[in-house]
């Protein structure tokens, strides 16, 4: 039986065959599943505290992957203060950087901007942020077109897109009508 036959038996493609002829060449049965144990047990690298952080309900976290950092940062108390465990430990198990967790906004509060651009996107619903940067121009406030962009943004006063324009669908067979 050729290699392109087994593959096409076995469902594989013949890259993965030759990638596991290299790998598992030699081998007899027992010495393949004593190296896959090995393999498991060293991917799943995490130490037992490391797994039973992310299982435990009472922890207040998901085995959903923490992306944002404002996430990443509220993971981390509750790993130190139901485990027991440094704010150092819990950023490594977590793989979370130490930095990331500490930093702190500096950013100015934006309250009354706020509320001006809610004002005006609420008068004038069709407009979106540029059209708003012009009006709030007109009151007197200056800022940043990309501010405000973020802010829109955050508070969600996109305009939805509007849709394109509508076409014919393939050709249109026009018949006359008869009169009389």
């Amino acid at each position: 039986m050729g290699t392109a036959e087994l593959c096409r038996k076995l469902g594989i493609s013949s890259a993965t065959f030759y990638k596991w002829k290299a790998k598992y060449g030699g081998l007899e049965v027992s010495d393949g599943r004593r190296q896959k144990a090995l393999e498991d047990e060293n991917t799943g690298s995490r130490s037992c505290w490391q797994r039973r952080c992310w299982t435990t309900p009472s922890s207040g976290m998901s085995r959903q992957k923490i992306v944002t950092p404002d996430a990443k940062r509220d993971a981390v108390a509750p790993a130190c203060l139901v485990h027991g465990v440094s704010q150092r430990r819990a950023c490594e198990a977590l793989e979370v950087n130490r930095s990331s967790v500490r930093y702190r906004s500096m950013r100015p509060d934006d309250r009354e901007l706020r509320e001006a651009i809610k004002a005006v996107a609420s008068q004038r619903r069709g407009f979106g942020y540029r059209r708003i940067h012009v009006m709030l121009q007109r009151q007197g406030i200056e800022m940043n077109i990309k501010k405000l962009r973020r802010l829109c943004g955050e508070d969600r006063l996109q305009v939805r897109k509007r849709g394109g324009r509508k076409r014919a669908l393939g050709p249109q067979h026009w018949k006359p009508q008869q009169i009389g």
